[in-house]
């Protein structure tokens, strides 16, 4: 008989639990013993405990198809320490001209039938740590190194050039749109005519210092503002701060020389009592029309006029009301 057959029957055949069964039993199949295997007669033994045989290492047994001696039915055979070869069994490739088998190890796992260990999970964490903290410290050392030069730019870059202006010009500062800052004046900055001048005593005027300008009360009497930086011309409204001694008063309003239609009301709005000019100090205002440029405003006392009036200050707004 060869080392590759062990009798008639073949490893399909082969029920180790045929006796069970009423079949096996009738083809002779026989429970385990002490004395040797069990399964059908000439039945194929190749029972190796798993790991009990290391590569590349022979076991020491007689000639191949030797049964391996049993332990009795119910109890663990003995076989040697882990990893050690079985003395009870011989594989064909140990027998001489026997078929030699190779056996390559599942990945991740140890020799000689042990328990396999998986992946080093605490080294891939340690390599990545390391990893990031180079990359961090990467970034840190860029930015460092990059602040002297970015700094370098921007001085670089405040040095105006020729296609740039040192300095704004004033209509670059201001929108087209934005609403031009019209010009205001108070008494001490009026040119006044005959018998006019300026006072303090009453109490109650808005200009710097308590200024305003008294002596309208006759004809003849005028206070004439010369307006300049007008930007476009138009229609503009004219206000005027000014007292009267608790009674109605007018005048005759003047723009670049030409009169107004209808005289400028300076009536008693505060309704101050008569006399009380303290109490009388109030405003009012007129529609007027604009060249660009500089335009002559002239507040006068005429023929038909009321002109017991103090005026304070002058100022200007864009449109009518």
């Amino acid at each position: 008989m060869t080392p590759g057959n062990n009798g008639a029957s073949t490893p399909e055949e082969d029920d180790p639990f045929g006796y069970l069964y009423a079949d096996g039993q009738a083809n002779g199949a026989t429970p385990p013993s002490g004395g040797g295997g069990y399964g059908y007669p000439g039945s194929v033994n190749r029972v190796r405990a798993v790991g009990e045989r290391k590569y590349g290492q022979q076991t020491a047994q007689g000639a191949y198809g030797q049964q391996a001696p049993t332990a009795p039915y119910g109890q663990v055979p003995q076989q040697g320490g882990h990893g050690q070869p079985n003395a009870h069994y011989g594989a064909p490739e140990t027998v001489p001209g026997g078929a030699q088998t190779a056996r390559t190890p599942m990945p991740g796992h140890g020799g000689g039938g042990g328990r396999g260990r998986g992946p080093n999970t605490k080294g891939l964490l340690i390599g990545a740590i390391a990893v990031v903290a180079a990359v961090v410290i990467g970034i840190a050392v860029a930015m460092t190194g990059g602040g002297d030069d970015d700094k370098g730019d921007d001085q670089a870059d405040a040095t105006p050039t020729v296609s740039q202006s040192a300095s704004p010009t004033q209509k670059e500062t201001k929108g087209a749109d934005e609403p031009q800052e019209l010009p205001k004046t108070d008494a001490k900055a009026l040119n006044l005519g005959d018998g006019v001048t300026t006072a303090s005593d009453i109490q109650g005027a808005k200009a710097d210092g308590g200024v305003y300008v008294t002596g309208f009360n006759h004809v003849g009497a005028s206070v004439v503002w010369s307006v300049s930086g007008i930007e476009k011309a138009g229609k503009y409204t004219l206000n005027v701060n000014y007292g009267v001694p608790g009674k109605d008063a007018d005048a005759t309003l003047t723009v670049n020389g030409t009169a107004q239609d209808r005289p400028l009301n300076l009536k008693n709005f505060a309704r101050a009592a008569e006399g009380d000019a303290a109490k009388g100090w109030t405003n009012t205002w007129a529609d007027i029309t604009l060249n660009k440029g500089t335009n002559t405003i002239q507040i006068s006392c005429a023929d038909g006029n009321q002109c017991d009036v103090n005026f304070d200050q002058l100022w200007l707004e864009s449109g009518w009301k």
